[in-house]
């Protein structure tokens, strides 16, 4: 991973102790946290961080294309670093499982040009994107899944 103030730099974003902080513990996990969580992750390394900050920063992140705000799940929003085009599960408890990068391409891929350009005509807007949720029911399927991957 590439320095926060490097990245920082790139983007002509003011670098502050707090910002490296949030930006670095968001980065290092994979577990979509809220700001709440991102908070109380870096307690240790700031004690004095307030929870407006936090929300401050990833509003900056956000903004600056450095960070994912993800809106629609329970429990508020939640927030990746992961910047590649990925789709997410949302399961029933909250939890917000990425879709494997190259899963992603093959399920975006899939969609057929005809029907992207219908819906052009027929919103009237063009499409420059493409952003896929899928909702998980109770329990596990890791074995269907580990099956239908041939593992």
């Amino acid at each position: 991973m590439r320095e926060p103030r490097e990245i920082f730099a790139s983007k002509g974003l003011r670098c502050t102790k707090q910002r490296v902080e949030v930006y670095r513990a968001l980065a290092g996990c994979r577990c979509h946290p809220t700001a709440e969580q991102l908070h109380t992750m870096v307690q240790d390394a700031l004690p004095e961080v307030s929870l407006a900050t936090v929300y401050n920063t990833l509003e900056m992140l956000h903004e600056a294309g450095l960070c994912q705000r993800i809106t629609s799940v329970p429990g508020g929003a939640r927030y990746d670093a992961d910047m590649d085009d990925h789709m997410h599960v949302v399961t029933e408890d909250g939890r917000l499982i990425d879709v494997p990068h190259c899963l992603t391409r093959e399920i975006a891929e899939s969609i057929p040009a005809e029907v992207l350009a219908k819906v052009e005509r027929t919103t009237g807007v063009r499409i420059e994107g493409l952003t896929v949720q899928f909702s998980a029911a109770g329990g596990t399927t890791s074995r269907r899944v580990a099956r239908h991957d041939g593992v």
